[in-house]
């Protein structure tokens, strides 16, 4: 894999970092049927201590918003569509990013496709996200980012690139799965 060209989201990254942004992303994520999804976390690098998830992202094909959660906490926008069973959201390893979201709000996720199970439908043994994106598209997923301190003050321009790739890609493989190449 290390010789594949590195992948780039290769839309607009757009952060939310104050309450009054929230509803038009929301708004605007609305109008998709898929959209991409991940959660970053501060690592806690000490045994017994843990952080609450600190950025949730949602991409469509040109654009990702990060909604830096440690900033504004869980608006209810952005509850009210991570429960909106209408707008399918497409992640990997949902049950970790439950987890973390569980420590800091309560809700009950609806609508959401876990490429984990879904790529079994395919006959895809390994189930990283690096590995099945190589499989299927000849390029590779930089992970360099993923233990960062995602609760910055401010996030540097190679963790919004990692953030926004991560749920970017989620979607392009459920969306390159569900060509007629696949089924």
């Amino acid at each position: 894999m290390s010789q594949l060209d590195l992948e780039q989201f290769p839309g607009r990254i757009v952060e939310i970092e104050r309450l009054e942004d929230v509803q038009e992303a929301i708004d605007y994520l609305l109008r998709f049927q898929y959209i991409g999804f991940d959660t970053e976390t501060r690592p806690a690098f000490k045994k017994g201590s843990s952080y609450g998830v600190a950025l949730a992202q949602l991409a469509t094909d040109d654009i990702c918003f990060l909604f830096r959660l440690s900033k504004i906490g869980f608006p209810p926008a952005l509850i009210g569509l991570l429960s909106n069973p209408k707008v399918m959201k497409i992640g990997l390893s949902l049950k970790d990013d439950f987890q973390s979201m569980g420590r800091r709000m309560r809700f009950v996720p609806q609508g959401f496709v876990e490429l984990q199970k879904f790529i079994k439908n395919y006959d895809i043994e390994d189930i990283s996200l690096q590995k099945i994106y190589a499989l299927l598209f000849g390029k590779r997923i930089s992970k360099s980012q993923q233990v960062s301190n995602w609760e910055a003050e401010e996030l540097s321009d190679a963790q919004k690139r990692y953030a926004a790739l991560d749920a970017w890609a989620c979607l392009k493989i459920y969306k390159k799965l569900c060509t007629k190449e696949f089924i």
